[in-house]
């Protein structure tokens, strides 16, 4: 998911410790027409690690670029030519786990199945409570759940449109629908606890969410209105 928009974020402006300000953090992925060598990939998984690391350790705003380079075991000069700041590394992470998330959505499935992958969702964040932790402590939680809204919804509008033929409802709100369900449930679950294990969460989200898209999608009728591309 190549997001072209800017983010409005609370970044840490700590000079003495290398934080650069930015007026936004635009997310920037690789050029999609050139795939990362091996050792671009290497490094900007040390990069992400050790973010991930420091979050479980401390407060977000009390991380400095300083401390990520440490932790990596790069250079200055490597850490800005893959990041401007410690959010545009937090912040593509965040993108790509939604990328991937997108991109194992079962559309054949939609208004019949379980064609979400919720259950691995749920799964990959109760995997990761220490994590999750971090970010609750750091004040993270609503702002990510809030982009993860946005960027979700703009990937399912971009394949809805290349699938649905005369949709019911308009293809812009059907997305926001789909993503704004999906991240409301996870509140939910997060905050509760996590009380039901990541495969039931799966099949009540789905229950939910499978009449609308069966009515939205016309599923059922003689002419078939969604198909996989």
């Amino acid at each position: 998911m190549k997001l072209a928009s800017c983010i409005k974020t609370n970044v840490l402006k700590d000079r003495d410790h290398g934080q650069r300000p930015s007026h936004c953090s635009k997310i920037t992925c690789m050029t999609a027409n050139k795939k990362p060598d091996r050792r671009t990939q290497r490094t900007r998984g040390q990069l992400n690690r050790a973010l991930v690391d420091l979050i479980k350790e401390k407060r977000f705003d009390a991380i400095t670029v300083q401390n990520v380079i440490d932790r990596a075991g790069v250079g200055r000069s490597t850490f800005y030519s893959h990041f401007r700041d410690k959010e545009d590394v937090f912040e593509q992470q965040w993108e790509q786990f939604i990328e991937r998330l997108a991109g194992e959505i079962k559309w054949s499935e939609a208004g019949t199945a379980s064609f979400v992958p919720v259950r691995s969702m749920f799964q990959h964040l109760q995997d990761a409570q220490s994590f999750y932790r971090g970010l609750v402590r750091s004040g993270k939680i609503d702002p990510i759940l809030k982009s993860g809204t946005e960027y979700l919804g703009r990937e399912i509008e971009v394949a809805l449109k290349r699938r649905v033929v005369k949709p019911w409802i308009p293809i812009p709100i059907l997305s926001n629908y789909l993503a704004s369900e999906l991240f409301a449930l996870l509140k939910w679950w997060l905050d509760a606890g996590m009380p039901y294990p990541p495969e039931t969460m799966d099949e009540i989200f789905h229950r939910l969410i499978n009449p609308s898209f069966k009515s939205a999608l016309r599923i059922g009728e003689t002419k078939p209105h969604l198909f996989d591309a």
